[in-house]
């Protein structure tokens, strides 16, 4: 059973098998340049990675597969499922800014608190697999005693297609969500990153 979907918006490499669902986390990154707010856009909407659902490119992305590991205890009379483990694969893909020249501290800024701001969107669609990744485990644990083990196949099939079906609404619904509160969100950003640089705590 095997699954994959590609989401909005080879260095490093983490499992994790916390509370069931192993995931599997990998980054990636696409160079841009640019020296001004407006050519940084460009350079997004130019270099970024292409998303197949929208058919346009955006800042970062993230492509995530589940795949699980059934076993099953095979009697005279009936089948069950004596063990599941689903494993999240996901490949986050982000923006490096390398500018050629000087750029001032305002475009700066921006950067950082737009970058900043594209990690974390993207490390929450990382959390929502991981959290429907053990939705998933957990369901697959729980379907009871079939007649025979083709049955209990076919119940673990449909079980997976609907747990991620909800995983996919839950991914557009954090998407739409992101995108009405972008500009508000950025403003606020930007306001506390400047808040946090008179005070010392970042560098200018």
């Amino acid at each position: 059973m095997n699954r994959t979907l590609l989401t909005a918006l080879l260095v490093l490499f983490a499992v994790s098998t916390a509370d069931a669902a192993n995931l599997v986390k990998t980054y990636s990154y696409f160079s841009i340049g640019g020296r001004s707010l407006e050519q940084i856009q460009a350079e997004l909407s130019k270099r970024g990675p292409s998303v197949k659902s929208t058919g346009m490119r955006h800042p970062g992305a993230t492509r995530m597969a589940f795949t699980s590991r059934i076993g099953y205890a095979d009697a005279p009379d009936s089948c069950r499922i004596v063990s599941a483990v689903v494993t999240v694969k996901t490949h986050v893909i982000l923006p490096r800014w390398k500018p050629n020249g000087k750029v001032g501290p305002d475009v700066r800024l921006f950067w950082n608190t737009l970058a900043a701001d594209i990690k974390r969107h993207e490390d929450r669609h990382v959390e929502i697999a991981k959290d429907y990744g053990k939705r998933l485990e957990s369901s697959l644990k729980g379907i009871g005693k079939e007649a025979n083990c083709k049955i209990a196949a076919a119940k673990a099939r449909e079980v997976t297609a609907k747990i991620l079906s909800q995983h996919d609404q839950a991914q557009v619904e954090f998407d739409r969500v992101e995108m009405v509160n972008f500009e508000s969100r950025i403003i606020r950003l930007m306001r506390y990153r400047i808040q946090q640089i008179e005070a010392g705590r970042l560098p200018g």
